[in-house]
């Protein structure tokens, strides 16, 4: 069982793990009462509370608390897509040409263990929106105004279940790990909690919990909420403005995009390197669905109806990041699935070659490569991750900074993750890692980072 020592836990991760756990929950519980209760300005809150129009007590007697239709609807939510998970075989992949799904293996872990995994998100993304159409649309059985009109109880419910499962994922770590090799203590409690202990906690056979909390229930939801402001759009003001249907269609895309390549995702950092914690737990459960749709969320309050050339300037803007983004993914999953026998913008792709070892001693090599998009920065796929999320702010119009949250946090989380990445890339590559970011200088933006 791999121990770190706690003196490798440093003062400012400490403070910065710290931080998190106390504030990432107001911060949350802030910007959706913000829109509740002062249409979605971030300065009112603060003003009414310093100038004593307010006081804490009253903002919070003003919030709505958890119900028990709230907790039905998130209790049948979260069990439904643990039946889709579980108890549905992948049937997608017979007949969608060039689809993965069914059964696949994951990257090796440090422990040199390789996991299979059921692949199988696409096919419950289609089963629950077929549903949800089915149940609002067809038979009525509810308003698809649900979402929304529960939003503030249903985030208590989502805060229980990222809490509980957080702590649940701590304790199996520390009494049943399913592979003990490949757990984690520093012998700090905050950071084994945040960034977790285990590195692939499961449930029996299948029941991965980094897979299905990071694809199931959050980001099958993302379009079922954006969905719902649509219609509660559509039922305050009569009609659903260009502004939300172009952050439904780009964000939708990007959810597909997510459930089409569930297998490639099998390989990025969240599954490979990650331990499962609160990091993962909570924020899948909280932190994605609350704040990644808070667009949506704005242009309920605030129904932006763009001119055309907006409109159009903000669509390419949002495909031209995607295409950037799937397609230096694509380079880089076809380099990697080939080992180098294909051809990246009509040539032999170049590359680096490196070895690393794992903890058991085994000696393994890659491949890093330099051509193509990964040719102009490392993390090229993110310059076309944050040009798709400006598109979705740009959507919202410039009245307040509430909508623009999400490409703020997404610069400091890929920046983040680049230098967290190379990092790690430092420590496992050694002298190669040097010889590549020879090659290959910058991170985001060639000529500038």
């Amino acid at each position: 069982m791999a121990r770190l020592s706690s003196r490798e836990v440093d003062w400012f991760s400490l403070a910065s793990i710290l931080f998190l756990l106390m504030f990432a929950p107001l911060i949350v519980y802030y910007f959706i009462m913000s829109c509740a209760q002062y249409q979605c300005s971030l300065t009112d809150p603060l003003l009414d509370l310093l100038m004593g129009n307010k006081h804490l007590s009253d903002i919070w007697n003003s919030t709505p608390t958890l119900t028990y239709r709230a907790a039905v609807i998130y209790t049948l939510w979260v069990t439904f897509q643990v039946v889709l998970y579980l108890f549905i075989p992948d049937f997608c992949h017979k007949f969608l040409p060039g689809y993965v799904g069914g059964v696949q293996e994951g990257a090796v872990t440090p422990a040199g263990v390789v996991n299979k995994y059921e692949i199988n998100g696409l096919q419950a993304w289609i089963i629950t929106h077929v549903l949800w159409f089915a149940s609002t649309s067809c038979f009525h059985f509810f308003s698809p105004t649900i979402i929304f009109d529960n939003w503030i109880p249903l985030l208590w419910c989502a805060n229980i279940l990222g809490y509980a499962v957080s702590t649940f994922a701590m304790i199996k770590g520390y009494f049943f790990p399913t592979n003990a090799k490949d757990c984690k203590f520093t012998g700090n409690f905050f950071y084994d909690y945040m960034m977790g202990i285990e590195f692939n906690p499961r449930i029996g056979k299948w029941f991965d919990f980094k897979l299905f909390f990071n694809g199931r229930p959050g980001i099958v939801a993302w379009t079922l909420i954006n969905l719902s402001f649509a219609a509660k759009q559509q039922e305050l003001y009569g009609q659903v403005t260009n502004s939300m249907i172009l952050v439904n269609v780009l964000q939708g895309i990007y959810v597909l995009d997510f459930f089409w390549n569930e297998a490639w995702y099998l390989k990025t950092i969240d599954i490979c390197h990650d331990h499962f914690g609160w990091y993962l737990g909570w924020g899948d459960c909280v932190w994605l669905p609350y704040l990644y749709t808070l667009q949506g969320l704005y242009l309920v309050y605030h129904p932006v109806q763009l001119c055309t050339a907006h409109a159009i300037g903000i669509l390419m803007l949002g495909l031209l990041g995607y295409y950037i983004f799937r397609m230096t993914n694509h380079q880089k999953d076809l380099f990697r699935r080939t080992n180098g026998n294909c051809r990246i913008w009509g040539k032999k792709p170049e590359y680096i070659e490196c070895s690393y070892t794992s903890v058991d001693g085994t000696k393994y090599y890659s491949k890093l490569m330099t051509s193509g998009f990964w040719g102009w920065a490392r993390h090229f796929n993110y310059t076309g991750d944050l040009a798709g999320s400006l598109a979705y702010c740009l959507a919202c119009g410039f009245e307040h900074i509430l909508p623009y949250f999400y490409i703020i946090y997404m610069t400091i989380l890929l920046t983040h993750r680049c230098l967290r990445d190379e990092h790690r890339c430092s420590s496992k590559y050694g002298k190669d890692w040097k010889r590549y970011t020879a090659a290959v200088p910058y991170r985001l933006l060639p000529g500038i980072f």
